[in-house]
């Protein structure tokens, strides 16, 4: 009897408010929830990571071939150069455009020289595509966490939310240590989305600006590199 109205006196026990405490308080769906958004959350920030090397790696070699491409070193020492070993996406376009430009003259092809140009542009437009496709791959993910994370953590709040509702229904006690370790944990849920919305949105911006501007770039060097071939041509006939 002592021991029963001390412990009424004291209240009910403290619920443990810490993030951890919330989680492992938290109903199984929010559980769920939660840890898919912190999972979400590592991955964004991994793939903010990778794209960030990436794009300067991308960068640098740009800087690199441009400065070998302008020094005046010939077309065919700069293709045996660079088609020797992996190149940046700046150096594949160049490879692949003497690619068919030497495939053309190796077999013989007499064509004009508007359709020498088409067949070295449209290679150069593949090889743009698949460097662009293998730099742009994954950003559409922080696009999509960055649109649907807030409301998924939402979905967790909102069943949070009910569940302490639910509870107060069934103890009939709307006292504040009651309830609140429920709301806690249910908007605990609402900030781990924001937590994975907020960065996604923002990098997403960010590298797509970058991914443009590597995309301009490369479309000037092959326009440039198109009317030197041009002037080549001109030059044969």
């Amino acid at each position: 009897m002592i021991s029963t109205a001390f412990a009424q006196e004291l209240g009910p026990p403290v619920a443990d408010l810490s993030m951890f405490g919330l989680f492992l308080q938290a109903d199984i769906v929010v559980k769920i929830v939660m840890a898919g958004l912190l999972f979400t959350s590592i991955w964004c920030w991994a793939i903010v990571f990778e794209k960030y090397f990436g794009f300067a790696r991308a960068k640098r070699a740009a800087n690199q071939f441009e400065k070998a491409f302008w020094s005046g070193q010939s077309l065919e020492e700069l293709y045996q150069t660079y088609n020797r070993k992996r190149p940046g996406p700046m150096a594949a376009l160049f490879v692949a455009a003497m690619r068919e430009w030497k495939r053309s003259a190796e077999m013989g092809v007499r064509a004009s020289q508007a359709g020498v140009q088409l067949r070295v542009q449209k290679a150069m437009d593949v090889a743009m595509t698949r460097e662009m496709d293998r730099l742009e791959r994954r950003l559409l993910f922080l696009a999509t966490v960055g649109s649907t994370a807030p409301f998924v953590g939402l979905f967790g709040t909102v069943w949070g939310i009910m569940n302490s509702f639910s509870a107060i229904a069934v103890s009939k006690n709307t006292n504040l240590t009651v309830v609140a370790p429920g709301i806690a944990e249910a908007l605990f849920a609402t900030a781990l989305g924001l937590l994975a919305a907020i960065p996604a949105v923002i990098f997403y911006n960010k590298l797509s600006t970058d991914l443009g501007r590597l995309a301009s770039r490369f479309e000037s060097f092959g326009d440039e590199f198109v009317a030197i071939m041009s002037r080549q041509l001109d030059e044969r006939a």
